[in-house]
C-alpha cells in the first residue's frame, strides 16, 4: 500500500459506503431522498443524514437545504446527525452547518486497508481473556454498560439498536466481545455492506485497565478473519485519535476525516 492509493481508496469508499442503505432496514427506519441528502428517520438516537456529494449546492441553496433538515427534526423533537467529511465541497459547508444550529463533534479519521494481511494473523489475547460472537440482548446491554464506563455519557440507545439491526438482517452484521470473566472489556462490530468490497468497523472501546494489552488488536484481527470469510477485500474504520495509531500499525492508512455535525431540538 503506498500513499499513492489513498485517492482510489477514497473514492471507493465514496462510491462503495457513503449514502449506503441498509437493506433490509432495521424495523421502524425509513429512509427519505430530499435532494442530494439521504434522511434516515427512526433510530432509537434521533436520524442521520448522508450523501455521496451535495451535488454542486452552494449558497442560499445550500442553506436552505440545511434549514430544511433542523425544521423536520425540530418537528419531529429529535437530533439529528450530519456526517460531514473533510474532502465534503463546498468549503464554507462546516460555517453554514454552524450557522444553521448544527454543533460538530470530536472529529475522527476515516482509515482504510486490505484484509487479507489481518486475516491471516491470528487474535492474540492476554490470559483469561476470550473472544465470543454474541446476539442476545442481555450480551448487548454488556456491551452498553462497558462502553458506558469508557465514555461517561449515555450509550442506552446501543443496544436495542444492535437489536433491531441484527433481527433484520443477522448476516450482516457480526458483534464481538472480549471477555475477563464475567466483564466485558473490549467490544466491536463488523457490518457487510451489501455489493461492496468493504467490511466495516465499529465500536473497539477498550476498559482503561485492559488497554495496551493487545486486547483491542485482537478484536480487529477478529473481525478482519470474518471479514474476509465474507468475501470483503478492504476495511473501513471511523477511528479515534486513541485507535488510529493502532490501526496504522495493522496497515491502514488515513483518506479523510469525519465530523459528526449535530442538531438537538
Amino acid at each position: 500500500m503506498t500513499d499513492l492509493d489513498v485517492d482510489t481508496l477514497r473514492r471507493a469508499y465514496d462510491r462503495d459506503l457513503r449514502a449506503l442503505v441498509p437493506d433490509p432496514l432495521p424495523a421502524g427506519v425509513s429512509v427519505e431522498r430530499d435532494g442530494p441528502l439521504l434522511r434516515l428517520l427512526g433510530f432509537d438516537h434521533g436520524g442521520f443524514l448522508t450523501y455521496h456529494d451535495l451535488g454542486g449546492l452552494t449558497g442560499a441553496e445550500l442553506d436552505e437545504l440545511i434549514a430544511r433538515q433542523v425544521a423536520i427534526f425540530r418537528e419531529r423533537g429529535e437530533p439529528v446527525e450530519w456526517k460531514l467529511h473533510g474532502h465534503d465541497e463546498p468549503a464554507d459547508l462546516p460555517d453554514r452547518l454552524r450557522a444553521g444550529g448544527f454543533v460538530p463533534e470530536e472529529p475522527e479519521t476515516v482509515m482504510i486497508g486490505p484484509v487479507a494481511p489481518l486475516a491471516a494473523a491470528l487474535p492474540v489475547v492476554p490470559e483469561g481473556v476470550r473472544l465470543r460472537e454474541v446476539t442476545s440482548r442481555a450480551d448487548l446491554d454488556r456491551i452498553v454498560a462497558m462502553e458506558e464506563a469508557v465514555w461517561g455519557t449515555d450509550r442506552s440507545h446501543l443496544g436495542p439498536g444492535l437489536e433491531k439491526e441484527i433481527a433484520a438482517d443477522p448476516q450482516s452484521i457480526t458483534v464481538v466481545v472480549a471477555e475477563a470473566g464475567d466483564e466485558v472489556v473490549c467490544a466491536g462490530w463488523v457490518r457487510y455492506p451489501h455489493g461492496s468490497g468493504f467490511a466495516t468497523l465499529w465500536g473497539g472501546s477498550t476498559l482503561p485497565a485492559w488497554r495496551r494489552r493487545r486486547v483491542y488488536r485482537a478484536v480487529v484481527t477478529y473481525r478482519a478473519r470474518l471479514a474476509a470469510q465474507r468475501g470483503a477485500t478492504l476495511l473501513q474504520v471511523d477511528a479515534s485519535a486513541d485507535s488510529r495509531p493502532i490501526l496504522e500499525r495493522l496497515g491502514l492508512v488515513a483518506v479523510t476525516t469525519t465530523t459528526p455535525y449535530v442538531y438537538t431540538p
